[in-house]
């Protein structure tokens, strides 16, 4: 592996600026395993919503590379998160994607655990044993704004520059009391950087999505963000929002790994359907009244992007599988009190990011098979459309060419 990661190292300091990656960051195993174990194993990743386990007992379950991890409230309120592997002999403890239980019981030798993850009970496991030596172990598990962020890391990295960023923009939306309508994954055959560098751009979007065109402006400074400063209809659109006790302006951490801002909808369109009116009548909050606020998007490497509008969120979950599979889960939030049939429809309310979804899977995987070809060679963004492209490979290769050399700066410093 010492030679992958030089090899690796080599090439990401030679590579040319403003262009893509070598073919093998986006398929080769080696590679992908490295990516896991500097980047995924290491950083704060987006897992859930604290209202999909709203009461003491509710779990749910997320495979990271080698890891399964338990989410789940325990009787205290606090959300926990903790290693899907049985101390007695490392069966998985809870099989199910999500569900609700008393205590947390492996199958195999029924070994039970308390919902924060201590052991309550092992059968006749002798005089000598200590059940305190044997609860399952910890994850460390943080909750901002309504999102549930995990870190596989034995000393994680400072989560409160994330925090204090993220909350101002999304506590006003109330997202920890809402409910998921709605749930897809899909698989996309393509490396984890492919889907977030199609994500990262709207040069491909007049081409090939017409529905989410009906709403989302293919401008370059409102899809890459970055730039959106000095766009008048963008600016003036912040100063609408925040007249109204709505953060709005661009917000970039200082690496460049998570970004926040409310963009403006075309035509001042309300949500994501073809007509542009609401897809759901009741309102996300009831701290929000007004309808037109645009879309809050959020984007944090490497797992996670985000639309919040007034009446739903669109919330997205990156996880690697393998070198070349990627898989994208998509939850649509709506107020708790929202009645299927009554509020929304819930096909009007998917459809334009179910079909939107689709044709990005599409999308990367031709990406995915055309840099196959021996022909491929990296090639340049465009200045005008790609920006945010080129800012997500600079934040990856920065990264990893500081963890792969050790030279950056601490960025695993642990919470004092």
């Amino acid at each position: 592996m010492m030679d992958i990661r030089s090899d690796m190292l080599s090439r990401l300091r030679n590579r040319k600026p403003g262009y893509t990656l070598d073919r093998p960051f986006y398929n080769d195993p080696d590679y992908f395993q490295v990516d896991l174990e500097n980047i995924w194993y290491k950083d704060w990743l987006f897992v859930g919503h604290d209202c999909e386990v709203p009461n003491p007992g509710n779990y749910m379950t997320v495979d990271v590379g080698a890891y399964s991890v338990i989410i789940v409230r325990g009787r205290d309120g606090k959300i926990n998160a903790l290693h899907n592997s049985c101390r007695h002999r490392g069966s998985r403890v809870c099989a199910e994607h999500r569900g609700s239980a008393a205590n947390l019981v492996c199958p195999y030798h029924q070994w039970t655990y308390d919902l924060d993850g201590s052991l309550m009970f092992a059968r006749q496991m002798g005089d000598n044993f200590d059940p305190s030596q044997f609860g399952l172990k910890q994850v460390a598990c943080e909750s901002a704004g309504g999102y549930i962020f995990i870190s596989l890391a034995d000393e994680p990295m400072n989560f409160e520059p994330f925090r204090k960023t993220m909350e101002p923009y999304f506590l006003p939306h109330r997202l920890r009391e809402a409910k998921v309508a709605y749930e897809s994954t899909i698989i996309e055959k393509g490396n984890w950087k492919l889907v977030w560098e199609n994500n990262r751009e709207c040069y491909h979007c007049a081409g090939n999505h017409p529905e989410l065109c009906k709403t989302y402006p293919e401008n370059p400074s409102i899809s890459g963000v970055s730039g959106a400063a000095d766009d008048p209809e963008t600016a003036e659109h912040w100063a609408k929002c925040e007249a109204i006790g709505l953060p709005s302006k661009f917000q970039i951490d200082e690496d460049g790994q998570f970004r926040a801002a409310r963009m403006p909808l075309l035509r001042d369109a309300i949500s994501y359907t073809i007509s542009g009116r609401k897809a759901v009548h009741m309102r996300l909050s009831d701290q929000v009244n007004q309808d037109r606020i645009g879309t809050l998007l959020l984007f944090h490497y490497p797992t996670t992007w985000n639309h919040v509008l007034s009446d739903h969120a669109i919330t997205f979950r990156v996880m690697p599988i393998s070198a070349t599979e990627t898989a994208v889960t998509t939850k649509w939030l709506v107020h708790k009190d929202a009645v299927e049939g009554i509020d929304y429809r819930l096909e009007e309310l998917t459809h334009v990011w179910t079909e939107t979804n689709d044709q990005d899977r599409q999308i990367v995987e031709e990406n995915a098979r055309g840099i196959l070809s021996p022909a491929y060679e990296p090639g340049p963004y465009s200045e005008v459309h790609e920006g945010g492209v080129a800012q997500f490979v600079e934040w990856y290769t920065r990264f990893m060419e500081s963890r792969l050399s050790g030279e950056g700066k601490p960025s695993l410093r642990s919470v004092a």
